[in-house]
């Protein structure tokens, strides 16, 4: 086992397929003050509108369906990102699924927070953790413990 530790002030990852950028949104807006508090990255139109409508500073990274969530999920293996806030559509196929399976994947390998709906993310947002530093493990196949 690896021991990571996720600093008090977090760098958090938001990101929304379409049908769900007002969901995140208005969660953001309710969380506003919370999430001022921490360094915020987005996928290109979440992050554009993150920024316009809740005038968040945020880093804003390519639109998903261009590789933004392939660079997100480098972030995390970067140990970058350390909470992953991705409100996705079960009900819709996107034309990059299989970036989001391996943003999702890297996400579980790398054991970091992950909230994909309102609940869990208010869940999330309500710990104590999300203030203050929080060791936590991570379970790597013995070669890439040698590089991490």
């Amino acid at each position: 086992m690896t021991e990571q530790r996720l600093p008090a002030r977090k760098r958090i990852a938001l990101i929304a397929h379409d049908s769900k950028k007002e969901e995140l949104l208005e969660w953001a807006r309710r969380h506003r003050s919370r999430l001022e508090q921490h360094e915020l990255v987005g996928t290109g139109t979440t992050g554009r509108l993150v920024s316009e409508r809740l005038g968040l500073p945020i880093r804003t990274m390519q639109s998903g369906p261009l590789g933004g969530d392939i660079e997100i999920g480098a972030l995390i293996a970067q140990g970058t990102i350390d909470l992953l806030l991705f409100f996705w559509d079960p009900l819709q196929a996107q034309p990059h699924d299989p970036d989001v399976k391996a943003l999702l994947r890297v996400a579980v390998l790398w054991n970091i927070p992950v909230a994909s709906n309102v609940a869990t993310a208010d869940f999330l947002f309500s710990s104590p953790y999300l203030a203050q530093s929080y060791a936590s493990s991570i379970a790597l196949p013995a070669r890439r413990r040698e590089q991490a």
